[in-house]
């Protein structure tokens, strides 16, 4: 073939999972086809779905063909993880960003993480998200002012791991390369974004920051998240599944520290998992007297917890 004839890909590809979303899944699409940057392709994996997603995609892929639609095969396990590995499998972008069905991108999104990533040997652009309740998107853009990145690079991985500095699966861009060797967890049904850019995370990629929100997430009972604080089991024990991961990856690598620690001392006792806890210790090299005191404050906490919320709450009274 000659080089005149060989098709490149776009510069950015976006992958987005979506199963029984077409209530909203349009209003989100409608905001990815308004992005001020152009040169991009929007993989739609359906997940399963049996509403009329699929007639829209198809439908919006006729008047613009960066939309492509896919069916998730059957070789990919159904969930998130499954569809964003086959997103990445089919992906032509140099560049990599996920996005939920539910949600409002900024129309600088693309283009102000591009402007970071292409200018500097960085491997990755995280920003901020902020929520919204409402049944359609009401709220005005933010003009974005003067972009000022923050370094993020190994030493920073347990602002990552704790939350200080939140890695949403929606709210980074990526080089392709980090993705090169790595893959959402199948396995997992809830915090498979914070396991698998915990694993990239570590390998020593850097990136930057930016405190800026370009992307709007929806907040409603049925999202995963939702879920989680509803404690839906499944979603509860794939976030302690996640958390066992992370900790054996970390340990690995020797990358707990004090912080890291306490976090996953604590999430064990949140979550009401005495495998955290325990893996925690035992990868930590707790002392034997530390291990008796987490384990016997583990059984007691049942009683002491009502105790401690009504003390916190005469706090804020």
């Amino acid at each position: 073939m000659m080089k005149s004839q060989i098709k490149i890909g776009p510069k950015v590809s976006i992958i987005m999972a979506t199963f029984n979303r077409f209530h909203y899944i349009r209003e989100t699409l409608i905001s990815i086809r308004n992005q001020s940057f152009k040169d991009w392709e929007c993989l739609v994996i359906d997940d399963g779905c049996t509403d009329k997603t699929k007639e829209l995609i198809e439908n919006l892929a006729v008047q613009d063909s960066r939309f492509i639609y896919l069916k998730r095969p059957f070789n990919y396990n159904k969930g998130l993880s499954g569809s964003r590995n086959h997103g990445l499998d089919f992906a032509r972008g140099r560049y990599l960003i996920f996005f939920d069905d539910d949600d409002i991108v900024h129309p600088e999104n693309l283009s102000i993480c591009l402007e970071v990533l292409q200018n500097n040997e960085w491997n990755f652009c995280r920003y901020n998200k902020m929520p919204f309740v409402t049944p359609h998107f009401d709220k005005k853009f933010n003009p974005v002012k003067k972009i000022s990145p923050l370094l993020f690079q190994l030493s920073d991985l347990h602002k990552m791991i704790t939350g200080k500095i939140p890695f949403a699966s929606c709210c980074v861009m990526w080089k392709k390369e980090c993705f090169e060797k790595e893959r959402f967890n199948e396995k997992l049904m809830y915090a498979e974004e914070w396991e698998c850019y915990s694993r990239i995370l570590a390998k020593g990629y850097i990136g930057v920051s930016l405190d800026k929100v370009l992307y709007y997430n929806r907040k409603h009972p049925n999202s995963n998240t939702g879920e989680f604080h509803n404690n839906n089991p499944v979603r509860v024990n794939s976030k302690i599944n996640a958390t066992i991961l992370i900790i054996s990856n970390l340990a690995s690598k020797n990358l707990i520290n004090s912080e890291i620690k306490n976090f996953f001392l604590r999430l064990g006792f949140d979550l009401k998992s005495y495998r955290i806890i325990k893996l925690i210790l035992d990868k930590s090299k707790a002392d034997l007297w530390e291990k008796i005191k987490y384990k016997t404050g583990y059984l007691i906490y049942p009683f002491l917890r009502p105790i401690l919320k009504l003390k916190a709450k005469r706090k804020t009274i």
